[in-house]
């Protein structure tokens, strides 16, 4: 009953902040881009109409660009860095490698830097800052109610579902969303399930009555695909889609790559990437801010076919810059908008309807290059309310999810998908390893004279991801790293040992093995060693200590804190 009063409590909350957010949003965008800068996006004409006295001003609208990017970063890398960027990836690192904590103060920077990224013109989405700010919502309930690491994870994921719910409208795909997005292979987490969908239900419920109901796109009634030669056509845009997601986060972290190199403060590279936004802009001011009103212009068919293919490339570039340098807002709007106009230019050369073809290719394109297929299946039909349209949509997607992991697979590209703090599989997730070690220390209670209370679960991040020893009684240590040879194990009285050093445990492709199971020890292979400090340190340079599996996160993180210059806190 606790737990139900938890849920509904964080459901409310983090609906009534999204609701702050997007009115924020809305506010500065309407007294920048357009009241300054006279630009009006469809789908707000009657709301900015009665405050436009000038024609569209392209130096204008540069202005207000590069101010908004300039103020962001200053209010994100001085009072919270790991606000930076779409936001998604921060909640996740957390779950993995701090059991969901997230600051106090990331919540109230978040929504402010965002509203102001995307509201001036920033080419970004809701969806990131959202999932950020309303994680961060969960987080500080959780540290008022005192509640372990299980009910902190917990609590992170109902806020973010029930955050993205109140944006979205779509209750069932938020919340597959915040269980999928953790893992690039088809894993959920699903502790807890129930109250992770009654949260997003809750804030929806709340949204809906007070802004109303009606999906986020309108698309005509009775949507159906009915014909072979149709479905056929759909495997294509499938095909297309998955194409597209390849391409999409290569160029997306590239571009922040690039924008890492620029030898200045980070707090200014945001306005930089806003500068490029803005000269895109003025041919092609599609690509502004989160695109819904041109999603739903894409989906009436009212793009001309050659300004559909150019406005892909021009919002893949428009939204790596506003991001990748830095900027506050999220993948998944433009993610979206690059999948509609992709779907309305097959319609066009298909001649079939064009809200079946950029509805299905928004969640092709999303559901392959942010590795959550079931995710983009449902929310994309939710925001559509297109449910005739749920048959053809699997298959467009399946053909893309194929498609790009094929091609990642082939090329062995860096980024595989768009959100880089994705693990494999809970395997690779540090919080879940610390339960694995303590358990293997368990088992070797007699042996280390040590008990499992008295290893902080900080040491043990430690031990996975920078191979420092823990000191033991009796002047010995245990010792996690990446074996660099080949070699074969010496036994002795039921045990495993390399130069006196006993084999502990192993860790191969994605899997525990204990001693007995192994007769030799391979390159690459991260082994958790045990023996006198001297033993360990001769053996040491045979290892490298920052395991490979592990240290994803921590260099993420690492990364982070060099870029501005100060520790950032994962406790």
């Amino acid at each position: 009953m606790t737990l139900l009063l938890d849920t509904f409590i964080i459901g409310v909350v983090g609906a009534m902040c999204s609701e702050i957010f997007i009115l924020s949003l809305d506010a500065i965008s309407k007294y920048t881009i357009g009241y300054i800068a006279g630009y009006i996006p469809p789908g707000t004409l009657k709301i900015l109409k009665p405050y436009i006295t000038h024609g569209y001003d392209p130096m204008l609208l540069i202005a207000v660009i590069v101010i908004g990017g300039l103020i962001s970063g200053i209010l994100v890398y001085t009072f919270a860095p790991e606000a930076e960027g779409h936001g998604t990836d921060t909640v996740v690192r957390a779950f993995h490698r701090s059991g969901g904590y997230l600051r106090p103060i990331v919540t109230p920077i978040k929504i402010i830097a965002s509203a102001i990224t995307i509201g001036t013109g920033g080419s970004a989405g809701r969806e990131g800052p959202t999932a950020l700010f309303s994680s961060g919502i969960g987080s500080i309930y959780a540290t008022f109610r005192k509640v372990n690491t299980k009910k902190r994870e917990l609590f992170v994921l109902l806020g973010m579902a029930s955050g993205l719910s109140a944006v979205f409208k779509a209750p069932m795909g938020t919340a597959i969303f915040s269980i999928e997005v953790l893992y690039s292979d088809t894993e959920f987490e699903t502790q807890e399930l129930m109250f992770i969908l009654f949260g997003p239900l809750i804030a929806y419920t709340i949204t809906g009555y007070l802004f109303g109901w009606q999906p986020i796109f309108a698309i005509p009634k009775n949507l159906e695909v009915t014909k072979i030669i149709t479905f056929l056509e759909i495997i294509l845009l499938g095909i297309a889609s998955g194409i597209v997601s390849v391409f999409l986060p290569n160029v997306f972290y590239g571009t922040r790559d690039i924008f890492r190199k620029i030898p200045i403060k980070p707090h200014f590279k945001p306005a930089i990437g806003a500068f490029f936004v803005g000269l895109i802009a003025i041919y092609f001011p599609q690509v502004l801010g989160g695109g819904y009103g041109w999603i739903q212009e894409a989906i009436n068919g009212s793009i001309m076919a050659k300004l559909l293919l150019i406005l892909i490339f021009a919002k893949i570039f428009a939204f790596s810059f506003t991001v990748g340098s830095g900027g506050s807002g999220g993948v998944f709007a433009p993610t979206l908008f690059i999948g509609s106009m992709l779907g309305g230019a097959f319609a066009y050369y298909f001649h079939e309807p064009s809200a079946i073809f950029a509805v299905i290719a928004m969640a092709a394109v999303f559901g392959a290059a942010a590795r959550t297929p079931l995710a983009a299946i449902v929310i994309v039909i939710e925001m559509a309310g297109g449910y005739s349209l749920l048959v053809p949509t699997i298959l467009a997607v399946f053909f893309s999810h194929m498609v790009h992991i094929l091609i990642s697979d082939k090329l062995n590209l860096k980024y595989t998908s768009l959100y880089e703090a994705q693990l494999t599989n809970k395997n690779y997730s540090p919080i879940y390893q610390i339960e694995k070690l303590k358990s293997i220390l368990l088992c070797y209670i007699d042996l280390l004279k040590i008990t499992p209370e008295k290893i902080r679960d900080e040491k043990m991040l430690a031990l996975l991801e920078s191979g420092t020893p823990i000191n033991l009684p009796n002047d010995k240590d245990i010792y996690f790293g990446q074996f660099n040879n080949n070699a074969k194990l010496k036994k002795e009285d039921n045990k495993k040992e390399y130069k006196n050093i006993r084999i502990l445990y192993l860790f191969r492709n994605g899997k525990w093995y204990h001693p007995s199971e192994i007769e030799t020890i391979n390159k690459n292979d991260e082994i958790l060693i045990y023996g006198s400090k001297i033993e360990i340190n001769n053996v040491k340079t045979e290892f490298t200590p920052i395991s490979y599996t592990f240290s994803k996160l921590k260099k993420q993180h690492k990364k982070l804190e060099e870029d501005v210059n100060k520790i950032i806190p994962i406790r």
